[in-house]
């Protein structure tokens, strides 16, 4: 069996103190919405919390679907690395970017130069593509789309074209015909209406192609700081779609507190089984309630 735990938009705090140059930019939209809103319910030792209860859970390996840090100044960036290395080994988790990682021009490229580690596949890439990365854990493949890009002010979408889109395309095909689960990993949800209309994906068509085309058994995404399941059609049936709150969200604002996923994984080709375990911080700011769910792949 297979564990796989999940958190996504960990937002590290708190926020550091930028220099006039780095809020001539769109970064001082985002000042001024961290202290008016998400400064008020983020951080705090939620996520402290949160990976405690994640080390008890001992899981196979550990995915982070985006958003590491709120403006993407340097010392942020700075921080989320020495954050990673926090961790045991770099193949044991694995990150994908979100729009605040990329939040502005060049931003992305310094997040790639520090995270890289765990921002790659297992085997070194001849086509000058970080994107999508491939990682194999046991019978597992692990596939990282970047949706990140740097917006305007006001804007928070994400983009997933062509290019990536064929070769995520062959990925799927490929490790279709080696037999592995495939977990696609992804900050913006592949889902139309799934966000508001600026925080949209843009390329979901190209994505649902992919799927309809060669499949896969899980997809995981974050950015909405909401816990939900969507469906969307694979190649063989359906495919679930999950997200999940914010790992920084205290208990009392308008999201939903912290939560994290354990995706326990079984079986074989054919007969791959699939249970969801969700813990939801409680209202004590200290303790995690379960909710469990058996998803039937395919049907």
């Amino acid at each position: 069996m297979f564990t796989l735990a999940h958190i996504s938009d960990v937002h590290l705090g708190p926020l550091p103190k930028l220099t006039f140059l780095e809020l001539l930019s769109k970064r001082i939209t985002g000042y001024v919405n961290w202290h008016r809103n998400r400064g008020k319910h983020l951080f705090g030792n939620t996520l402290e919390r949160l990976l405690e209860e994640i080390v008890k859970a001992h899981p196979s390996h550990l995915a982070i679907t985006g958003d590491l840090v709120n403006l993407a100044a340097d010392v942020e960036m700075d921080a989320a690395a020495q954050w990673l290395h926090a961790f045991h080994q770099p193949r044991d988790v694995s990150v994908v970017p979100g729009n605040h990682d990329a939040y502005v021009p060049g931003a992305l490229d310094r997040a790639i130069q520090l995270w890289k580690p765990w921002m790659s596949g297992d085997e070194p890439r001849d086509d000058g593509h970080l994107f999508p990365y491939l990682r194999v854990r046991d019978n597992i493949a692990l596939i990282g789309i970047s949706t990140a890009t740097a917006t305007p002010p006001f804007m928070a979408s994400g983009f997933f074209g062509p290019n990536q889109a064929r070769r995520f395309e062959r990925l799927l095909r490929e490790t279709s015909a080696r037999g592995f689960f495939r977990v696609v990993m992804i900050h913006h949800p592949p889902i139309r209406g799934a966000t508001s209309n600026y925080k949209r994906m843009i390329g979901i068509r190209r994505f649902h192609a992919a799927m309809h085309m060669d499949g896969a058994e899980l997809v995981l995404h974050g950015h909405t700081h909401l816990n939900t399941t969507y469906w969307i059609e694979g190649r063989t049936g359906r495919v679930p779609v999950v997200g999940i709150a914010a790992g920084s969200q205290s208990f009392g604002g308008k999201k939903p507190p912290a939560a994290y996923n354990l995706f326990h994984i079984g079986g074989e080709r054919g007969r791959w089984t699939l249970r969801r375990e969700r813990f939801g911080l409680g209202s004590d700011n200290e303790t995690f309630a379960r909710e469990t769910e058996d998803m039937l792949l395919g049907a």
